[in-house]
This record gives C-alpha cells, sequence and structure tokens, in this order.
C-alpha cells in the first residue's frame, strides 16, 4: 500500500509535464538510446547545462582494489557535481581510499539496497547516477551520456547497456521471469545491472530493496509508476563477478522481488508460473547465456551433431517411438542433399526450416520424456567424447549446434561433455509437445545484413562479434552435413569426416578426415588445462 501511495504521488508530481501513458501503452515508454558519437556529441553539448548536474552514488563494500580508480573516473566527467560513497562498513581500505580520491564518504551498515535509498537522501541535485565500486574498463563520458536522456527529458529512468553479457542469474532467473511477468522488460540486457541514471523525485517514490533484488525491483517499480525508461549503450566494461557459492541466494531474491512486484501489479497467475518455468528451462538455449560460459577462452570449437556424434538421426528414431516413422520418411525426401539428419538445407534455411516445423507437428502431444528418452539412449560415437575432452584441455571451448530440437541437443552435449549446446525449441504445454517449434534467435541474421537467412554460420557470427576481452582468436568446425556448409565457411578450419554430402566433397577449404581421432593429431603437444575449463555443469 505504502509503495502504490509513493507510485501515485510521484506521478502527479510529473502529470502536467508529459500525458499519462494509457494501459497497454507500456511499450511506447521504453526507450533504446546509443549515445553519439564524438562529431554528434560536438552538437549535442551546447543543449546541455553548462554547470555539472549530477549526483554520482558509489554503495560499495570492501572494494579496496578498485574504488579510487571508479572514484577518479566519475570526477572526470564534466556531468559530475558530486561523488558520495556510501560505505556499508568495509573492513578494507575502501572508505580511506575514497576520500583521498576525492570522495564524500558515508558509513551505512544495511546493506546494498539501503545504501543506494541514503544516496537520494544526501543528493542535492535532482539527477543521480549510481555506479559499482569494483567496475574498471570504462570509457570516458560514460556519467555524461547515462544522462542525455533525462537532460532532454526524454526519460526519467536511464539503464546502462554495456557489452559482457549478463551473467547465469540473469540470463536463467531475472530474464526468463520478465518474460512472463513484465514482456515491456524483457529486452533490458542487464536488469540487474548496478550502472543507471534516474530523477530523484522518481527515486523518492520507489522502494529499494535489501539485497541482490535492489536494481532489478528498482527497474519493475520505475516501469509500475510509468516512468519513461530508457537504456543507453556504455560500451564494454570489466566487473567482478559474483562468487559461485553466492549464485544460489542471488537467484531466490531476484526471484522473490520479481515475484512480489508480480503480485502488486495482479499479474500474479498459475499458467504465468508454468510459462516462467518452462521459459527459465529454455533459457540456456539463448547465445547470451553461452556467451557468459566462455570464461576467456579464445578457441572455439563447433559441432554438428549429424553423423559427427551419432551416426542415428534423432527426429527418425523419436518418429518410430510415437508411430509416425512413414510420415517422417515422407517429409525426409524432399532432403535433396541426402543427409537424412533432421537438419535444414545451407542457407536454404527458410524452406528448410519449414520443412523442420512439418516435422515437429509429427510429435504433437508427445511427452517431453519420449524426447529425453531418445535423446538418452541415441548411439554416440564413443570417439567424440576423447575428442572433445581433448580440445578443452587444449583451452577450447566446445558446442553443439544443430538445427534440431534444444531438448535433445543439450541432453547429448552432455553425454559427450561439450560446454554448451545452440539449436531451435520445441514448445511444451503441461510437458507435453504442442508441435511448435521456435527459431533460436542466435541462428538469425543481424537486423542490419538482411540478406542471411536462418542459418548456423549466424552463430559463429554472434561469437566472432562479442566485445567481451578476450576475443575469440580461432575457430573449427567439424561437420557433417550440407546445413553446416555455412558455418564450415566461415570457420578458421573445416573438417569433415566420413561425409556423404555431395555439398561438403565438392567445397574447396574443407579437410576431409577419415576418422575423429585424425583430428587429434593437429593439435599442439601441450595442454592449457585450467579449473575453470572444466566446470561444465
Amino acid at each position: 500500500a505504502e509503495m502504490r501511495i509513493r507510485f501515485v504521488g510521484w506521478m502527479a508530481s510529473r502529470s502536467t509535464a508529459s500525458p499519462r501513458t494509457q494501459p497497454g501503452k507500456a511499450a511506447s515508454r521504453l526507450v533504446s538510446y546509443t549515445a553519439p558519437s564524438p562529431q554528434a556529441a560536438v552538437a549535442v553539448a551546447p543543449r546541455l547545462p553548462l554547470l555539472a548536474y549530477a549526483y554520482v552514488v558509489i554503495p560499495a563494500l570492501n572494494e579496496a582494489q578498485r574504488i579510487a580508480q571508479v572514484v577518479a573516473y566519475a570526477l572526470e566527467d564534466p556531468a559530475t557535481a558530486e561523488v558520495i560513497v556510501i560505505d556499508d562498513s568495509s573492513i578494507d581500505d575502501t572508505a580511506r581510499l575514497a576520500r583521498e580520491a576525492g570522495a564524500r564518504v558515508v558509513t551505512s551498515m544495511l546493506g546494498e539496497g539501503a545504501s543506494m535509498h541514503d544516496g537520494v537522501g544526501f543528493a542535492a541535485c535532482d539527477i543521480l547516477v549510481y555506479l559499482d565500486g569494483d567496475l574498471a574498463g570504462l570509457r570516458n563520458g560514460i556519467i555524461t551520456d547515462l544522462c542525455v536522456p533525462l537532460i532532454g527529458d526524454r526519460a526519467d529512468y536511464v539503464k546502462a547497456r554495456f557489452g559482457r553479457a549478463g551473467g547465469r542469474v540473469t540470463e536463467l532467473t531475472a530474464k526468463p521471469m520478465l518474460k512472463i511477468f513484465f514482456p515491456e522488460l524483457a529486452h533490458f540486457r542487464q536488469p540487474l545491472g548496478g550502472i543507471m541514471a534516474a530523477r530523484k523525485s522518481l527515486l523518492q517514490s520507489l522502494s529499494f530493496e535489501d539485497g541482490y533484488g535492489v536494481d532489478v525491483g528498482l527497474l519493475v517499480d520505475a516501469d509500475l509508476a510509468r516512468a519513461r525508461i530508457a537504456e543507453v549503450d556504455i560500451g564494454s566494461l570489466e566487473h567482478e563477478s559474483q562468487p559461485l557459492h553466492d549464485l544460489a541466494f542471488m537467484a531466490n531474491e531476484v526471484s522473490r522481488v520479481i515475484f512480489s512486484r508480480a503480485r502488486l501489479a495482479g499479474r500474479l497467475h498459475v499458467d504465468q508460473i508454468a510459462a516462467m518455468y518452462e521459459t527459465q528451462r529454455l533459457a540456456a538455449s539463448e547465445i547470451d547465456y553461452v556467451l557468459t560460459r566462455r570464461k576467456g577462452r579464445q578457441r572455439l570449437l563447433l559441432l554438428g551433431i549429424g553423423a559427427t556424434i551419432t551416426p542415428d538421426c534423432f527426429e527418425l528414431e523419436l518418429a518410430k517411438l510415437c508411430g509416425q516413422e512413414a510420415a517422417f520418411q515422407r517429409l525426409m525426401e524432399f532432403d535433396v542433399d541426402g543427409d537424412a539428419d533432421g537438419d535444414c538445407d545451407v542457407d536454404g534455411d527458410e524452406e528448410g526450416f519449414s520443412r523442420n516445423e512439418r516435422i515437429a507437428s509429427l510429435f504433437r502431444f508427445v511427452p517431453r520424456q519420449q524426447f529425453e528418452r531418445v535423446a538418452s539412449t541415441i548411439t554416440i560415437r564413443p570417439e567424440i567424447i576423447g575428442l572433445v575432452n581433448r580440445l578443452r584441455r587444449h583451452g577450447f571451448m566446445v558446442g553443439v549446434v544443430s538445427d534440431g530440437y534444444f531438448v535433445a541437443a543439450d541432453i547429448i552435449r552432455r553425454r559427450v561433455f561439450a560446454d554448451f549446446a545452440l539449436a531451435h525449441t520445441i514448445h511444451f504445454e503441461g510437458e507435453v509437445c504442442t508441435g511448435q517449434i521456435r527459431t533460436n534467435p542466435a541462428f538469425l541474421p543481424d537486423s542490419q545484413d538482411a540478406r542471411r537467412l536462418i542459418c548456423k554460420s549466424n552463430v559463429l557470427r554472434r561469437f566472432l562479434t562479442e566485445t567481451t576481452l578476450p576475443v575469440i582468436q580461432t575457430t573449427w568446425v567439424l561437420g557433417d552435413s550440407a546445413a553446416d556448409l555455412g558455418l564450415m565457411r566461415l570457420a578458421d578450419r573445416a573438417f569433415a569426416v566420413a561425409t556423404r554430402s555431395q555439398g561438403l566433397l565438392t567445397e574447396p577449404g574443407i579437410t576431409h578426415l577419415d576418422s575423429v581421432t585424425a583430428l587429434l593429431e593437429l593439435l599442439p603437444n601441450h595442454e592449457l588445462v585450467a579449473d575453470r575449463v572444466h566446470d561444465f555443469a
């Protein structure tokens, strides 16, 4: 009740400034903003205030390693009027170093949420910017860029978007839950990120949660208050990751906050909860989650499922189990390449995917358990397990890329100990297949290049354009069908093992091998083993 009263008060205070958004029009309040180029910034600068106008708040707990650099960075930005570090009773030199770097330091003992709220009370400016105390690798001018939508009266609340993909809790908990309960916020790249800017009048109306849920709570509250929300791209940065043992607690806190907001908004229903669990299960199939698992590795091997991993066809084996073998064989007669692996044809993409849709419809009403049973028992070439193990020891991140279904591809990748699987998602309701398939966005072309269609090669492009350092340096592909050809053309090295595909046999640049073990002879003698590489859960 208190939260709603504050929402109403804030909305009334701004009702004369901009019209109230009508129900169902939430998306029109969400703005994507890219900071201007240096040339464009010259034209923008005269319209910004001549004096510093932003109050920078940095909540900190035991951040002695980086706090001085973060404070100095904030003070260098012309938008900064003052920097205050809310020290949450650090036991290291955080407070002293922050003070020596030029910040005003206030001590708190109530957690990050309380520290952030305290910053609102101390602020003498109408615009507040929040930074984390452990940041590094920031480009110049981020504070100004975050404030531009506020100064231009295009937003009331601004979230930072940066190159590093969200972590596990972001991809597996926060984003799936937002997609179900607050779909208008699902596109925000870092909903749990602590870098943001907002109007003081709005922040005074919001609730600051304690702990890990504070940032997503503020984002949802701002949305429920019908604030105008923008997202600003601030480039790439370095950020300390949460310890593994904190992730479960973090996920619980984030879930609790989103559930509580959904209940207040009247959006919490049983069918939504079921949909949320399905969405969370599928979050591991998204490229953003996969990128969080690279962990600095600069070598990449992508495997097609086909004959590379198994001599059998998953879809055919499933069709046999559910009495659809004849119907499946009729659909496969149109596979002109003769691969019979259930994959789409090379760059034949939309036509091939249409065939995949017809195949998926054969499995309507088939229980998920049947999909999992076939994937768990299908024959696996034993030598592929040794290959994956050796390559991972040589610093490769190994992934399975399939035009089939993620429910099967993920089980198969676990059986061969690969790091990840990327495939399309077949939909289930109540653990029963609906026969509907959704294209994995990683297979889609960049929106700026509509000439390319659905293709596995777009998966590799996502890895190659990812900006998190160190970037990918070496790419290998092991394929066996025409569906892999676009991917193989883009890789540094492409290999085919005992393939029957005419497209691959006649393609220059592909190394043809008699067996998987022959690929091991191409590896260097030394290994790059690290404990972190063995996390393939």
